[in-house]
Order: structure tokens, then sequence, then C-alpha cells
């Protein structure tokens, strides 16, 4: 079934998913999506770009504009690839391989990235940073007290403006057997900033 949805905030259940790998939640998204502050044209990278969500999202959203999706997993972006079929979304490119190492052979260059995974987030972003022309926005998210601290640091050592951090507290209504309950969804920190 081909989906037809132009408005942020995709239902998570209806992407295909793998076990273990991750998938930013809805609520996250939107997110991540307002602090990206695309532009119709904009050129995306989406690094660590996992189950395609924020790729797919973008793509429907900024038709005009180019989406890469950073994967260095193959299957991971065989999933991309599904997903974007799913929803029929054409101008996803999807790139297997690891950031940073890959990221000098990417074509175009970017005006925004979006950073949700690698083993050095750090490394990536001071990488990236030098691919951005003035203005460009970055938005990275960091699950753990080390990633936004090394996050924090990259920011303040490129000297970006407008830095802004948020973190997501976000309650999903679930029944667990006759009864209703508020889930916490595991919290992230959303973290961006602009190049001089």
């Amino acid at each position: 079934m081909l989906w037809s949805y132009v408005t942020p905030g995709i239902p998570d259940e209806l992407f295909e998913r793998l076990p273990g790998i991750p998938l930013s939640k809805r609520e996250e998204r939107l997110l991540l999506i307002s602090y990206l502050r695309m532009e119709a044209d904009s050129v995306l990278w989406d690094i660590g770009a996992g189950t395609g969500t924020i790729s797919i999202e973008m793509g429907l959203l900024c038709p005009q504009g180019k989406i890469i999706a950073i994967e260095r997993d193959e299957e991971v972006a065989n999933l991309i690839r599904r997903n974007c079929d799913r929803f029929g979304v054409k101008n996803v490119e999807i790139v297997e391989g690891s950031a940073p190492e890959c990221l000098a052979g990417i074509s175009p260059k970017p005006d925004r990235v979006c950073l949700e995974g690698g083993r050095s987030l750090k490394t990536i972003l001071k990488e990236v940073w030098d691919y951005l022309p003035t203005a460009g926005r970055v938005v990275a998210t960091a699950a753990s007290l080390e990633h936004l601290y090394g996050l924090s640091e990259a920011f303040a050592e490129l000297q970006a403006r407008n830095i802004e951090v948020v973190q997501s507290a976000v309650n999903r209504l679930e029944k667990r057997g006759n009864r209703q309950t508020f889930a916490a969804v595991n919290p992230i920190f959303i973290l961006s900033g602009e190049k001089l």
C-alpha cells in the first residue's frame, strides 16, 4: 500500500522496521523537523538515517529538495529504500558508508544536516561543518550525557551561532491489560546550531 502523507508526523507503525534498528519516534521527528528549518530546495544530509523516518518526512515536505540518507549497514540501507517506496518518495538518495569517512565523496554538499547516529558524534559534527555554507544548520540528537557533552563541546569549538538545546519528554497513552496508562518515550536531547 502506498501512503500519501504530506504533513509531518507520520505514525510510527506505518514504517517498516527491523529488530534492533532504532526509529525516531513521531514526536521527536516533529521537533527535529522544526529545528532543521528546511527550505523548499534545501539539501539535507541525514547521517545515521536508520529506518529513514527523517529522510522520508523531509522528502515529502520538500519535494524540490535533495535528501541524502547516509547509513553504514547494507540491510538498513535497503530498509530505507523500501520505506521510500512505501511512501512514494523519489528525492531521497541512499549512500552506504560510515561517517565521517564517506562524507567527502558525497555531492551535492548540504545546507542542512541531521545527525542521528554514529560512533563519534563530535568527530562527525566537526567534519560535516566544513561542508556547510554560511548559515547552514546542523541538528543532532544525543541519547546519553556523553554524547550531549561531546556535541555541546563541538558546537562551542566551532563557534556555532544560534545554538539551541532541548530535551524531549514525551508520554504516550498505552493499553496494558484492561487499563490505560501513560508510558514515557525514551528522552533525547536535540541540539542545533548554525555556521557563521
